[in-house]
């Protein structure tokens, strides 16, 4: 079975869309794949018509409504409640072109040892069209790495064998956002992964309620993810890759800090780059 999960909070009329663009799959086209598959949104506290929208799609969404506890929790919540092999999240604010999951779900059978695989993407702000800067470049194979700088693993591009979860465990839901940078972390430690050189996802920005909009400086939880990493089973020279980032992203903190005068702040991460150069 292929599981797809849905986190959300007050984004009803985006919702809609991205439900539509999970069920127009041409993956679909074959009967067995409908009866194989299931669709999860995990409401996480939201205030608006959300629930009233799932309704539309009639009995084809399975909808879980939990108190606010963040996108992380959401994201759990949805693997709890899935049963398939095959697990793709799809954020509310993005879409899937229609032929998605047809293509990533013929590599993994094809390839039956790839254990995650995600795609180029499509980007837009206020629906308009941009072009990803040259950092944002799209990696495939070993790429530990190639996630450390920025969150490269896309997860509504990524499609996931359930073993990728019971190996590197859940979204840790004491980070507010970059929770799939986190991710993303474990799983490039454990796993190549490949990418599909197809742009089969848009990515939708702009609008008010961006997690990346919400948290000014969101390099605080990346380095929190980097100190983490720390612990894992490391070779000398992942560590010290890890360490670098650690210093560096620090470093911006700082100066950000230092404009805002939170001196508080501003201590903690010289400590770290200290600790950790």
């Amino acid at each position: 079975m292929l599981s797809v999960i849905i986190p959300t909070h007050n984004r009803a009329s985006l919702l809609k869309e991205a439900i539509q663009s999970v069920l127009d799959q041409d993956h679909f086209r074959d009967p067995s794949h409908t009866s194989e598959f299931e669709l999860i949104v995990v409401d996480d506290g939201s205030s608006d018509n959300t629930k009233e929208i799932v309704d539309t799609f009639k009995g084809a969404v399975h909808y879980f409504y939990q108190n606010q506890r963040g996108v992380s929790a959401a994201r759990n919540q949805g693997l709890k409640m899935s049963q398939g092999e095959f697990i793709a999240f799809l954020d509310s604010d993005d879409l899937w072109m229609k032929n998605k999951l047809s293509v990533q779900m013929s590599y993994m059978r094809a390839l039956p040892k790839t254990m995650v695989c995600y795609t180029d993407e499509i980007w837009m702000r206020n629906g308009m069209f941009v072009n990803p800067k040259k950092k944002h470049r799209k990696y495939s194979g070993w790429i530990f790495d190639k996630v450390l700088p920025i969150c490269l693993l896309s997860l509504s591009s990524a499609i996931f064998r359930r073993e990728v979860f019971e190996e590197v465990g859940n979204f840790d839901e004491t980070l507010p956002a970059c929770e799939d940078y986190d991710l993303g972390i474990r799983a490039a430690l454990k796993f190549p992964i490949p990418l599909i050189r197809s742009s089969l996802i848009v990515k939708r920005g702009g609008h008010a309620d961006q997690l990346s909009k919400k948290f000014w400086g969101m390099d605080r939880f990346r380095v929190r993810s980097l100190v983490k990493a720390l612990q894992l089973d490391l070779t000398q020279e992942q560590e010290s890759l890890v360490r670098r980032e650690i210093v560096k992203k620090s470093s911006i903190l700082v100066k950000g800090f230092q404009n805002r005068k939170r001196l508080d702040e501003v201590r903690k991460y010289q400590a770290l780059i200290e600790k950790y150069k």
